[in-house]
């Protein structure tokens, strides 16, 4: 192998300026060769050795910002557990509403004063932030043996994905939808391979289907491979139907590009050689040659934007169009023409598959939140809740701690995980020590919108016995799924976990997708009038948008719980830079930052770094940061205790 042309490459150019893997095979795909066709004019040869390109070339993705990892101790594992797989929509809602601070003292939402922090002020690993990111990164940590403390500034653990209760309704802020907990194997989704990892495992409702209402009419779509048929028939006509059909047929077969490896075995070093190339390769090797050549080459598409398949394939059906968009937008945040073609084939195999399915946590996603901390727990790692972190502290130049609100210091022996946004770890690092170049491209990185959220607990009389779960509502098509006040998705998860209301009542999240421009809000009083008066207006569409999926049955006045939040909420509540869901960063034009920083010893995880927004992402994220700080031996055991 030494002698291949592609190793002399790769080992020539192992400091070029990239630092980004993936945690399914086509991120990886996608960021290791398309890193390396930037880095170079080269010639990619199509039918060949992609696989040789795949694992070779991973020596080369990561970037100038790469440190070498601390080695830490390497421990025995005993725990083997089942598996699971979870996919989960990008464009999920993070929201904690400045209403259930007031309304009841039982309120999870109320943001409390700093603590003083309680128990050894040190560990290997401070990991700041408990939001699924930050936990998982934390509890992988921790089942590898670590000594590592999770601080969190709020009061409930979960981050933008942490529920709360008021008056004996059951929140969900963020994640509702879901999908493939019961599948096994290579496949799984990074979420529930942490969860496996940490012995834990979900209880889920299962169900098939959403609600739709979009210009055309309305109707109850079913995910599977031949019911989004029937509907296509009766809403768009047979032209739909057939390039619907021409649309599966042309991305299906390229799934098995997509699902080859699974995301716990990535790291951010030259380990992973080793623990997803030389261990996965004959999966990989099987899974090319399933596709054939015509197929290895279809698979060289994975690395683009979506819409170029669309468009290529001759796709002209507005409806089909309109489609795809709001799949991508919901996916990934953009739309078809910057959300990657290897995240959509992967969600169409995994909802256009037979016996496919949708499932709910039983107790919400609150319930995830509760069994990643049970996790960390039960290995012996920490959480400090209501300890705000005020700065992290550089010593010689490298990250040696973080100072609290309280004016604590906890020291961190080996390194600082921040699962802050890219922009708030800006703010807590001192600027002397940092490089220009890292502060600018953060500070030029656009920011997706933000939310309006309606959190709304009432009595069920008179409402229909069949209501679902999820519903979606799209107001214009022409005005595009990104516009603001166009989409609104609304979740009733009390239809499948009664436990999430009182006998006889429902929880209800109404939002708008990071839409809600931040602009609109920036400098207002949350106490004026003015701030009321607009709260009140631009919440309307989601009132409107529940009345119509819920039927007459439905009144304003029946709700016993009724909150609404703004962009204004998630900068209050949620500490995001003005209000933000994240970066919005399109595939094809660029791409998201890699974990290490130009700070050795302080790392980064969560929506802000590779792989990007969305549950499984930022799940990837922090078992990839876990991963790359032990060594490949210890990595290679975890994979061999759950099974992969």
């Amino acid at each position: 192998m030494e002698n291949h042309p592609w190793w002399k490459y790769i080992l020539e150019n192992a400091s070029c300026p990239f630092s980004n893997y993936k945690n399914h095979p086509w991120w990886i795909e996608k960021e290791i060769i398309n890193s390396i066709l930037n880095t170079r004019p080269l010639h990619l040869p199509l039918c060949g050795n992609l696989f040789f390109v795949l694992m070779a070339a991973s020596a080369a993705t990561f970037g100038t910002f790469y440190k070498p990892a601390p080695s830490f101790n390497k421990p025995k594992f005993v725990y083997a557990t089942k598996h699971r797989t979870s996919t989960i929509f990008a464009r999920t809602s993070s929201n904690v509403t400045e209403e259930a601070a007031s309304s009841s003292s039982s309120s999870s939402s109320t943001i409390t004063q700093p603590k003083p922090f309680s128990g050894k002020p040190e560990a290997d690993v401070v990991v700041i932030g408990s939001g699924l990111g930050g936990l998982c990164c934390a509890g992988l940590l921790a089942r590898y043996g670590q000594d590592v403390i999770v601080l969190e500034s709020h009061d409930l653990p979960g981050g933008a994905a942490h529920a709360f209760e008021i008056k004996d309704y059951k929140f969900d802020s963020g994640p509702s939808l879901f999908s493939g907990f019961q599948s096994r194997g290579l496949q799984a989704n990074p979420l529930a391979q942490v969860l496996d990892a940490l012995g834990e495992s979900i209880p889920c409702a299962k169900y098939d289907s959403w609600m739709v209402y979009v210009p055309e009419g309305e109707f109850l779509s079913r995910i599977g491979p031949t019911e989004f048929f029937k509907d296509l028939e009766t809403y768009a006509g047979p032209n739909a139907v057939l390039e619907w059909r021409k649309l599966l047929d042309a991305i299906l077969p390229l799934s098995t590009a997509a699902m080859a490896l699974p995301p716990l075995a990535i790291r951010g070093d030259l380990g992973v050689l080793s623990t997803a190339g030389a261990r996965y390769a004959g999966s990989l090797l099987k899974s090319f040659a399933k596709m054939g050549p015509q197929g290895v080459l279809g698979a060289t598409k994975l690395l683009r934007p979506f819409s170029e398949i669309v468009d290529s394939l001759g796709l002209k059906d507005p409806f089909i169009r309109n489609w795809v968009d709001l799949l991508s937008f919901l996916l990934a945040g953009v739309k078809s023409d910057g959300v990657l073609s290897a995240e959509m084939i992967y969600m169409f195999a995994e909802w256009y598959k037979p016996g496919c399915s949708l499932e709910y946590p039983l107790g919400g996603s609150g319930a995830l939140v509760d069994a990643l901390v049970r996790g960390l727990q039960k290995f012996g790692g920490r959480i400090s809740l209501r300890s705000h972190v005020e700065n992290v502290v550089i010593e010689n130049g490298r990250a040696i701690g973080v100072k609290l609100r309280s004016g604590q210091f906890v020291r961190a022996k080996k390194a600082v995980v921040s699962n802050a946004s890219m922009w708030d770890t800006l703010k807590l690092l001192p600027k002397e020590f940092v490089p220009k170049s890292y502060e600018e491209r953060i500070k030029n990185t656009k920011q997706c919108e933000s939310f309006m959220h309606l959190h709304l607990g009432f009595d069920a009389e008179g409402i229909r016995e069949d209501l679902g779960i999820h519903h979606i509502v799209v107001n214009d098509w022409n005005r595009g799924v990104d516009a603001d006040q166009n989409v609104v998705l609304i979740s009733v998860p009390s239809v499948l976990s009664s436990d999430l209301a009182p006998k006889g009542k429902h929880v209800l999240h109404a939002y708008t997708p990071g839409t809600e421009p931040f602009q609109l809000w920036e400098g207002l009083d949350r106490k004026s009038t003015e701030y009321k008066q607009l709260k009140a207006e631009r919440s309307e569409v989601l009132w409107k948008a529940v009345e119509r999926s819920l039927g007459p049955g439905f009144s304003r006045d029946k709700c016993e719980v009724k909150l609404v939040g703004t962009p204004l909420t998630h900068q209050r509540f949620l500490r995001r830079n003005r209000g933000t869901y994240g970066p919005a960063i399109e595939a094809g034009k660029d791409s998201f930052p890699g974990h290490p920083t130009p700070i050795p010893q302080l790392y980064c995880c969560g929506d802000s770094t590779f792989p990007g927004i969305g549950v499984p992402a930022v799940a990837a994220s922090g078992a990839i940061v876990a991963n790359s700080l032990v060594s490949v031996s210890q990595h290679s055991e975890l994979l061999d205790a759950v099974g992969i």
